[in-house]
């Protein structure tokens, strides 16, 4: 009978844990910078927001990316459009907070840093097709990023090429100075023989 007079408590300690495997935690590790955004982007869908790829931070000895921070698509403000007669476009923008920093340590995993939960205007219902709406300037990024990553398949795809091309370079001078010492080596014996045979 006592157990059965725990069984509530239980149960709401147990969904509590599950709620929280939603959330963000600090100190919370991630095997790629890939699987924290689909982790953040799964927790935006729960709650009601949409994610916005923030700032990026690069290793200054190789440029790699260590650090990314995303947020909601509502954070900062729109510049204001100086020209006249310009009609400015709608914004959804209105300086929300929300954000997480993920951080990659030196193991190599993504390691959340930094973790703001509170938004400063209502969050959409998670089955509302509304949650999925940005701005143009969202859209253009996740164009340009796309069409970024492009490019550098692109040009690792040539660097590669032009580093195999540059090994058979390598091959092939090594090969001629190879055949070059030989013929060095052939042409002294022939003038050393030649000098016993005149003497």
């Amino acid at each position: 009978m006592e157990s059965d007079a725990f069984t509530p408590a239980l149960a709401e300690e147990e969904e509590e844990v599950a709620a929280q495997q939603w959330e963000p935690l600090v100190g919370m590790e991630f095997d790629s910078e890939e699987a924290a955004k689909l982790f953040y982007g799964r927790y935006a869908q729960r709650m009601g927001f949409v994610v916005r790829v923030m700032a990026c931070w690069r290793s200054e000895k190789d440029g790699r990316i260590i650090a990314r921070r995303f947020g909601c698509n509502r954070e900062g403000h729109k510049r204001p459009n100086k020209k006249l007669g310009i009609k400015p476009k709608k914004s959804f923008r209105g300086g929300c907070k929300a954000m997480v920093r993920v951080k990659c340590d030196r193991s190599g995993k993504w390691v959340i840093t930094n973790f703001v939960s509170e938004h400063n205007h209502p969050l959409e219902d998670s089955n509302c097709d509304s949650r999925k709406e940005m701005d143009d300037k969202d859209l253009k990024i996740r164009e340009l990023t796309r069409e970024l990553n492009n490019k550098k398949r692109q040009c690792q795809f040539y660097k590669d090429q032009l580093d195999a091309i540059m090994n058979e370079v390598e091959k092939h001078v090594d090969e001629l100075g190879k055949k070059a010492d030989i013929a060095a080596i052939n042409i002294m014996e022939f003038e050393s023989k030649k000098h016993k045979v005149l003497d």
